[in-house]
């Protein structure tokens, strides 16, 4: 071989490496949407007003990255109106569990203020949906299933940080001790500024990326990568994110995290 040949042989192969890292990592190109979870999106039992929300959320995309299959078990926390809680029973099937963790009414909520997880047991009562399981527990106290394939939490995990008493380090052992070895942690939240204050989570409702990593691996999760998929440049993270014109179109980080197989 000579050494021009070679050459452009190493170079194709580092090429064909950094491309793998950084689809790894969520930055190369984006995965193909498998037909399962097309269909659970596509699905018309969902409400429409969810679906008016595919655009800005891109559930396909999002779940794509982070891997549920059909037959697996996954918890949703914090399900809030179930958006997603819908879209997962859809992709791991009828041989799979999905289980809305909601948290129980606060106690200084208006009295007419629906219990947080009226919407996901209107889910779970629906046959359509017979896979879904809910349980109410108090987030200073999570307790999840054993043996799950994945964990996730969407636009949640800045307020962790503001529940009284709560430690986000045990929150995240918590979550670790339900995975099986190799299990999946998704954590989707609205982007603060880098180095952003801690009071940054209750007075604009966002995180910082980073934090959120080293929280999270200090728990013993490895980082797998993230995705920009709902980024959105045009949100200066300046304002919280319930102001007019933000809804769904903050800019929003994708984090993926795995327990160790061993």
């Amino acid at each position: 071989m000579t050494t021009a040949i070679r050459q452009r042989s190493v170079a194709a192969f580092v090429a064909a490496f950094c491309f793998a890292t950084l689809a790894s990592a969520g930055m190369g190109k984006p995965a193909t949407v498998p037909k399962y979870i097309t269909a659970a999106v596509a699905d018309p039992a969902r409400p429409q007003a969810d679906r008016d929300r595919d655009a800005d959320r891109k559930p396909a995309d999002c779940i794509t990255f982070a891997g549920l299959k059909p037959g697996q078990r996954v918890a949703d926390i914090i399900p809030g109106c179930g958006y997603f809680t819908r879209i997962f029973s859809g992709v791991v099937g009828p041989k799979g569990q999905v289980f809305a963790v909601a948290p129980p009414k606060r106690p200084d909520a208006p009295p007419d203020r629906p219990e947080p997880a009226a919407a996901v047991n209107a889910i779970a009562a629906d046959p359509h949906y017979k896979n879904v399981t809910v349980s109410v527990v108090k987030v200073a106290e999570l307790k999840l299933p054993e043996n799950l394939d994945m964990v996730w939490t969407s636009q949640n995990y800045h307020d962790v940080h503001n529940v009284k008493d709560l430690d986000v380090g045990t929150f995240n052992k918590a979550v670790f001790a339900s995975l099986k070895p190799g299990g999946t942690y998704i954590v989707i939240d609205h982007a603060a500024d880098k180095g952003a204050e801690s009071n940054v989570t209750s007075t604009l409702h966002r995180i910082d990326p980073e934090v959120v990593k080293s929280e999270v691996t200090a728990a013993g999760f490895e980082f797998v990568g993230s995705s920009d998929v709902i980024a959105n440049s045009a949100d200066d993270h300046k304002v919280a994110v319930f102001e007019k014109g933000l809804h769904d179109k903050t800019d929003r980080f994708l984090l993926k995290f795995r327990k160790p197989k061993k």
